[in-house]
């Protein structure tokens, strides 16, 4: 089976790293795992996707890229909003634009490194990370996730986001990071869109 899923992301460590986790998702549910069909992520920034018409104008773009059995995933960082909050009244607004698409919108709790928190342990080691990192308490009601990994890294070494985020995303473990509900949400709303293929 090939599923199309066309994404808008915030970030521009996002657009190499949500298809690198779109189709590690796909991996875990099936055997043989989907074929997934990903072009290159919308990049739009979030200030200008929460102002009138513009993250509807970003849903037609990724609807006429992707052709019409295509899902979208939308995924930005909520930083300080709620994100079930703000993430609702998104959905709200495609859903109301292109009701015809299978869409999900997915707000990471603070931040898309907040899931590297979450799975800390697995990260020993890699990108110059702590070989004894542990996850901290609470990782979504940490601020500034970026800078925590950068603490945890070794001397000399700071995160950056285009390079360690997708590196990242390729080697954290899945099933830890649905500690955090905002990964586990994503992770779900992943499968929904690889499960369900193309409308009928």
């Amino acid at each position: 089976m090939t599923v199309h899923i066309g994404c808008i992301v915030e970030g521009h460590g996002e657009v190499e790293a949500v298809p690198v986790l779109i189709r590690r998702v796909a991996q875990t549910f099936s055997d043989p795992p989907p074929n997934v069909q990903i072009p290159p992520p919308i990049r739009v920034p979030k200030s200008k996707l929460l102002k009138e018409g513009e993250i509807e104008r970003a849903v037609e773009l990724v609807a006429r890229k992707t052709g019409p059995d295509a899902g979208i995933l939308i995924l930005m960082d909520s930083d300080d909003d709620c994100a079930a909050q703000l993430g609702q009244r998104l959905r709200n607004r495609v859903i109301q634009a292109r009701s015809d698409r299978r869409i999900a919108v997915v707000l990471a709790k603070r931040e898309y490194e907040t899931w590297f928190l979450a799975a800390a342990e697995s990260l020993r080691s890699q990108r110059g990370l702590a070989a004894d990192l542990t996850m901290p308490a609470n990782p979504e009601d940490i601020r500034g996730a970026k800078e925590w990994l950068t603490r945890h890294m070794n001397e000399g070494r700071i995160y950056g986001e285009t390079l360690d985020q997708p590196a990242l995303t390729g080697v954290f473990d899945l099933q830890s990071a649905r500690r955090s509900d905002s990964f586990d949400k994503c992770f779900r709303e992943i499968v929904s869109l690889l499960r369900r293929g193309p409308r009928r």
